[in-house]
């Protein structure tokens, strides 16, 4: 059940409007790590769960990203304002001044239309809570990287709030996942082949004129990993070899 109230979650005040701007928050609405496809994957989750403390988390923070969706809505629509009347400001955003009046759509940035192709949902909690956190982390960087664009005080304070948000959010999912005690590497049931899963393949050999060069560290050597080097190119002088050796042996 929801409940609509009118009133935003956080005030928004606007002073001087900016379309081209108001085009950059659409990334936020109607974008692949805006605040509808978090809504939407939190909420689907949450339905899905069936653990009932897990499930109120999601269905808790899916609710409140539609509060966010309300407020990046409301900003947006405050700076794309001006685009139905002035022909330049419409220029900002064709897409949203002629077939949307002005107002926000479901959009990106770049006009392409959301799509449920964006939400994360498996089905398994853990799984699950990686991908919200990797979501809440995106989200993040997108609101800072708008806040370092914005030259609008009252904007900036919404896009601080909705910023600080996420990180809340991404504190709780991975609250919640440390709470299941599950090894990191344990997802699902069936193990993976041992001998297999403890092998590093150097995959990116050779050296660059820009200073790129095979690297070492803890994610390729320590006592559980077995580092081999280039398989590809190895099977790939193997494969020459043997076609130069069956050369060779037709024209004799």
């Amino acid at each position: 059940m929801y409940h609509h109230i009118k009133k935003l979650m956080y005030t928004v005040r606007v002073g001087t409007p900016d379309p081209r701007f108001g085009n950059m928050l659409l990334e936020q609405f109607g974008g692949a790590n805006g605040e509808l496809a978090a809504a939407m994957q939190y909420s689907i989750q949450g339905i899905n769960c069936e653990d009932s403390a897990l499930k109120d988390l999601l269905m808790d923070i899916g609710t409140e990203e539609l509060s966010h969706l309300e407020i990046i809505g409301t900003l947006a629509r405050m700076h794309l304002k001006p685009t139905k009347t002035l022909r330049q400001a419409a220029e900002a955003d064709p897409l949203i001044a002629i077939a949307g009046g002005g107002g926000v759509n479901l959009y990106n940035s770049q006009g392409s239309a959301w799509t449920a192709d964006y939400l994360k949902i498996t089905g398994e909690p853990d799984v699950d809570l990686r991908s919200n956190i990797a979501a809440e982390a995106r989200a993040k960087i997108v609101y800072e990287r708008l806040i370092n664009f914005c030259d609008d005080a009252g904007s900036k304070d919404a896009l601080q709030f909705l910023m600080t948000r996420e990180i809340t959010h991404l504190k709780a999912f991975m609250t919640a996942l440390d709470s299941m005690g599950k090894d990191p590497l344990s997802i699902g049931q069936i193990p993976p082949t041992a001998g297999i899963v403890e092998q590093f393949y150097n995959d990116s050999t050779g050296e660059s004129e820009y200073g790129d060069k095979d690297m070492r560290g803890p994610w390729n050597q320590g006592p559980d990993i077995k580092y081999v080097e280039a398989p590809a190119k190895m099977e790939a002088q193997v494969t020459q070899q043997q076609i130069i050796s069956e050369i060779n042996k037709a024209s004799r």
